[in-house]
Order: C-alpha cells, then sequence, then structure tokens
C-alpha cells in the first residue's frame, strides 16, 4: 500500500507519517525531496530551470517510480509525505500509482487557517536553532494561501481528514480507521 500524504506545508504530514510507521508493520517513510535535490544539482548548469522541482517532468516520472519500486521491494507500506498543489503535477504523479497494483490513498490533512497559523509559529523544525526554523515558518506561512486555493480539487481526489480540533494521536487514528476500511 502506498499513502501519500498531502496538505498544508506545516500541516503534520511528517508527523503523522512517522507515526503511521510505527503503527503499520513493514511500513518506511519516502522522501522525494531527495529526487528534487539529485534533480536540482544535476540540472544546476541548465536552462531553464524551473524554482520548484515539482514543476519538472523528470522529477513525477522518477517519484512515481521511486514509491511502487520502494513498495514493491519492501512489501510493506510506503508513507510518502509531500505536499502537491499543482492538479497537474498530482495527475502526472498520482495516476501510475492508482494504476499500479499496489493500491494507492491519498490522505489530505486540513486545518482551518486558525489553527494552522498557530501550528506553524509553534513549530521547531529544527530545535536549537531559531534562524532555520523561523525561515521554515515563513515558507510555511507564505504557502497557506498556495494550499487554500488548491482544496477544492485536492479534497475531490483525497480522503480529508480535518484535523482542526483533532490531537496527533486522533489523527492517527482518523487515518488508519481510512485506511483498513477503504478500498485503494
Amino acid at each position: 500500500m502506498i499513502v501519500w500524504l498531502n496538505g498544508p506545508f506545516g500541516g503534520g504530514k511528517s508527523t503523522l507519517a512517522a507515526e503511521l510507521c510505527r503503527a503499520l508493520p513493514g511500513a518506511v517513510v519516502a522522501a522525494p525531496e531527495a529526487i528534487g535535490d539529485l534533480l536540482r544539482s544535476t540540472l544546476a548548469n541548465h536552462d531553464p530551470r524551473p524554482r520548484d522541482y515539482q514543476d519538472l517532468p523528470p522529477w513525477r516520472h522518477m517519484t512515481s517510480v521511486f514509491v511502487t519500486g520502494l513498495a514493491r521491494y519492501t512489501g510493506g507500506p510506503v508513507i510518502v509525505p509531500m505536499t502537491v498543489l499543482d492538479p497537474a503535477c498530482a495527475t502526472d504523479l498520482f495516476t501510475p500509482l492508482h494504476q499500479s497494483e499496489i493500491g494507492f490513498h491519498q490522505l489530505i490533512l486540513h486545518a482551518e487557517p486558525d489553527v494552522l497559523r498557530e501550528r506553524i509559529d509553534a513549530g521547531w523544525e529544527f530545535p536549537g536553532d531559531a534562524r532555520r526554523s523561523e525561515a521554515v515558518r515563513a515558507y510555511c506561512r507564505r504557502r497557506m494561501a498556495d494550499y487554500y486555493a488548491a482544496t477544492g480539487w485536492m479534497h475531490a481526489h483525497g480522503h480529508v481528514i480535518d484535523t482542526s480540533t483533532l490531537t496527533a494521536g486522533q489523527t492517527l487514528q482518523a487515518a488508519l480507521a481510512h485506511l483498513f476500511h477503504a478500498t485503494p
């Protein structure tokens, strides 16, 4: 099973990924950012270079192949905490995952704007490093409007878990309930 955790930056995807990894035997967390970093360094002198690696068709293809290959290799669930806001990118990524025999679920972690802002403001991505942590918080705040602008198509194509009033444990239970009562 492949479980793609989508939603706003700073919305709890990494936290849920770690919890799912502990709860599901054999689960692994896949980090497609590493593929983006590889492409960035490879294309450093290539023009044009898009700002966001998700805009690169090779990233989309490589990520789909990586995730399905990882699921086949490990035999266990593959958890992918990655915000995808562009519907064309999502189509390129998720269509092959849906078509695989592995089973694909997209969970959208949603939070109301005030709750999300509070969570972002409380976040410390780099404990002990105030400057780097604030840079992450600032990025998450800047991208909030992008997430809310994308909720229409996102919510129509994934299972939404409104985390506005849920603890991390309750969010985990909601995710598990969906995964084990839904068909891929």
